[in-house]
């Protein structure tokens, strides 16, 4: 018996040896020992009833367990989670409910304690979060309202060749709409773009980073693609410079992405593309999310109606607006000099038009690019990097 277990029985005895002399009142003796009254007559009731060791503790378990979770569902929980090697608690009970929804199945914090006696979590060392910085609003919440795009960063195959996978996913349904190995060129992400609008339709934001070749430190932000994207009145929303987090929701997907095709990765670039398209369907069909309610993305997410257009209309302009074409070497002429706008504008018309504080505002279709001051210098915005609007202020449809 322990030393600290062995003094307390001791001092129930002695207790109980002071109480029978008759010198002591129980409130006395309770105060002595600090226990209460209730705990002195439960151990007198014991030592009443003849038991031989009425001084020890006992087991404060339940004699019975009612809500124990059989080996039956114990094996169907250990099963789906070496079925979903990267399933969590949660997920694993979702996932439950659907395929066997007569089942009452357990918490996912029992879920968790399975798996774990099971040896099928590894520990992992948590992170100290960083102070908040702001967040950026989300762009949209129905489906289509906005998309997100990015490279996600670039690793070799075994057999030492490159991938750079484009990533496309539906911001308010996280429906993964592309993850394909391709060149981060304009012409091959522009390739992918309209053979996805063809089959998909279009958003009506697409929310990126400011790299090649979605965005830039040029006008406004832009470049050939995100002009292509305004010609069809698709927003471009670029985040600000080292802030994932402002593309959370994309960048948490990159890294179940990794996870699932790229640890180890493999042996080809063919190989891995057959990775990826396997983890879309999984991803989208079978994993429960739990921002939406322990619900794959594909119940929720549904072709959007906007049809990409046979051709492209150009810009058009209020009465206000001087309209200049821009240039092959990104400049217009502007009364008698020629000002640069912008390589990534050349052939597109632009809007000037006049400010009550002098100089001149320059902007393709809605999208304001700098301002020429009355010298006849061009100063450039840089890419939009304000709080997105809030889903409220972005005009969607049900079309749907």
């Amino acid at each position: 018996m322990p030393f600290k277990e062995s003094c307390r029985v001791e001092e129930r005895i002695g207790l109980f040896r002071d109480y029978d002399t008759g010198a002591f009142a129980v409130t006395e003796l309770c105060e002595q020992h600090g226990i209460s009254r209730q705990t002195f007559y439960v151990w007198k009731q014991r030592r009443d009833a003849g038991e031989a060791r009425w001084y020890e503790e006992r087991s404060r378990a339940a004699h019975e367990r009612p809500h124990a979770v059989d080996d039956e569902r114990i094996a169907a929980i250990i099963a789906m989670r070496r079925r979903f090697g990267r399933f969590g608690p949660k997920k694993i009970r979702a996932r439950l409910m659907v395929d066997q929804p007569d089942i009452v199945w357990p918490a996912a914090s029992t879920i968790g304690d399975i798996v774990k006696r099971a040896g099928l979590i590894e520990p992992r060392r948590r992170r100290r979060r960083g102070l908040k910085q702001g967040e950026i609003v989300a762009g949209a919440d129905v489906a289509n309202g906005e998309w997100a795009i990015d490279f996600k960063g670039w690793f070799r195959t075994r057999d030492g060749t490159r991938c750079d996978p484009l990533t496309i996913s539906d911001t308010a349904s996280r429906y993964l709409l592309e993850a394909r190995i391709m060149e981060q060129t304009y012409m091959a992400v522009r390739r992918a773009l309209e053979r996805i609008f063809g089959e998909c339709g279009m958003p009506y934001a697409m929310r990126s980073d400011i790299g090649a070749p979605f965005g830039s430190n040029g006008a406004g932000g832009l470049t050939r693609l995100s002009v292509w994207f305004l010609k069809l009145g698709i927003e471009p929303r670029f985040t600000r410079p080292a802030s994932p987090q402002d593309n959370g929701r994309h960048e948490r997907m990159h890294r179940t992405l990794k996870d699932h095709t790229a640890r180890p990765p493999a042996a080809s670039p063919d190989d891995q593309q057959m990775r990826f398209d396997a983890f879309r369907h999984h991803y989208n069909e079978e994993r429960p999310h739990e921002a939406l309610g322990q619900t794959p993305p594909a119940e929720l997410w549904r072709p959007s109606g906007r049809v990409l257009p046979a051709s492209l209309e150009e810009p058009w302009y209020d009465p206000d607006h001087q309209v200049r074409r821009v240039g092959h070497h990104g400049d217009i002429k502007w009364r008698t000099n020629r000002v640069f706008i912008g390589s990534a504008l050349a052939g597109e018309p632009v809007g000037v038009a006049e400010l009550e504080t002098g100089g001149h505002l320059v902007r393709f279709a809605n999208h304001d690019l700098g301002v020429i001051d009355r010298d006849g210098r061009f100063h450039r915005f840089a890419a939009p990097r304000t709080r997105l609007r809030c889903a409220a202020e972005t005009t969607v449809t049900n079309e749907e």
